[in-house]
């Protein structure tokens, strides 16, 4: 289907344009893996922390991190609008991406490869 703006035919280059940037893959040297590895479309939040991940964590190592994160949460009980909580998972995300030894949930068994299929 065609523009069905003819006065303003920006609107369809617009269209064209962020298409085709959803088509590009960005991709980063990953700091955890080493290897390049497809990035995170955005900081995960503000400040040279988050500008940081952006640039050197991959989307796979993120989402690695995000289910640890929950894990030590649920599993400790953190509370995280306790200052001392964020400052062990601001640690503890550090440690992670950097291949760097982090804390386990006491008692947490991750499920079999057999109880997956």
């Amino acid at each position: 289907m065609g523009c069905v703006n003819r006065a303003n035919r920006a609107c369809c280059n617009l269209k064209t344009l962020n298409h085709s940037e959803d088509a590009m893959t960005r991709t980063v040297f990953c700091r955890k893996y080493q290897e390049r590895l497809e990035g995170l479309d955005r900081p995960p939040f503000p400040g040279t922390k988050g500008q940081d991940i952006y640039d050197n964590v991959s989307r796979k190592a993120w989402q690695e991190w995000l289910q640890h994160q929950t894990l030590l949460i649920n599993e400790k009980h953190l509370n995280v609008m306790d200052p001392k909580a964020r400052a062990f998972l601001d640690e503890q995300r550090d440690r992670f991406l950097n291949n760097e030894n982090v804390e386990q949930a006491e008692g947490y068994t991750p499920p079999s490869e057999e109880n997956d299929q």
